[in-house]
């Protein structure tokens, strides 16, 4: 089996990469015109991109310092609305909230997690490995807004790409097509198995010897691929490289909604 060449991040390595990304979007929104549109989510513009992070953290900060829940929390003390003032002084202040209820919690409190059903543990240092990843990709939005788009830091699109499979495929309900397995291979060296089948999607690591044939392979940097997951980066025509059923790809590309 395919180990990463990638120690797995510690929690406060996140919450380092965290603020780090966060200030990479609000440099790279600075920087675009505030018109412009963002091409992964084309009904927004720059303005919305920082006001959606913003409000994410601030959501998530309220659910961490809520603790063990079953719900999220109702009443986030008006931390969801976007600002009247100066939209980057609010996404500092919204990256702060977070930051802090993470570092108060610490990796191991419980709290409300919407994964819950994909046995990544619901708990305040999953929460912290997930914003890296939504801190990175809308970094990278920005980034293309501003004209100036960077390769995602390798490191986190590895861990990224990671948890994408295995909670955001995880908690899909049942593959809709015939069973089937992916697999995607960085050139970064870890390589994952997704397997589909009525129960829905699990990612093995590397990817277990013997069973079914896999049916298509997908291969890139661990930024392209995570890009691609996001629908950020086309399948079929830039730097991933699809070898077998393109067509059981394109069915994988657009089975989870994103929100």
């Amino acid at each position: 089996m395919t180990t990463s060449r990638f120690p797995e991040p510690s929690f406060g390595d996140r919450l380092e990469l965290i603020e780090e990304r966060s200030a990479a979007l609000r440099t790279a929104a600075e920087a675009a015109d505030p018109k412009a549109r963002i091409p992964g989510c084309p009904d927004w513009t720059v303005p919305d991109l920082v006001a959606h992070l913003g409000q994410v953290q601030r959501f998530w900060a309220a659910t961490v310092a809520a603790g063990p829940a079953l719900r999220p929390p109702v009443d986030v003390g008006g931390q969801g609305d976007a600002p009247a003032g100066d939209l980057l002084e609010w996404s500092v202040a919204s990256t702060l909230l977070l930051l802090d209820a993470l570092k108060a919690a610490g990796p191991d409190v419980s709290c409300w997690t919407w994964w819950a059903d994909s046995g990544t543990p619901a708990t305040a240092g999953s929460v912290a490995r997930h914003q890296v990843q939504e801190a990175a990709v809308h970094a990278r939005d920005a980034q293309e807004a501003a004209g100036a788009p960077e390769p995602l830091p390798a490191a986190i699109a590895v861990d990224a790409v990671d948890e994408f499979l295995h909670v955001g495929f995880g908690s899909m309900d049942g593959w809709p097509h015939a069973p089937a397995r992916v697999r995607l291979v960085s050139e970064e060296g870890p390589a994952w198995t997704l397997i589909l089948d009525e129960t829905g999607a699990s990612a093995v690591r590397g990817g277990p010897d013997g069973g079914p044939t896999v049916g298509a392979t997908i291969s890139g940097s661990a930024g392209d691929l995570l890009l691609g997951l996001y629908r950020r980066a086309p399948w079929d025509d830039g730097p991933l490289r699809v070898t077998g059923d393109a067509e059981l790809v394109r069915q994988l590309v657009v089975w989870p909604p994103l929100g």
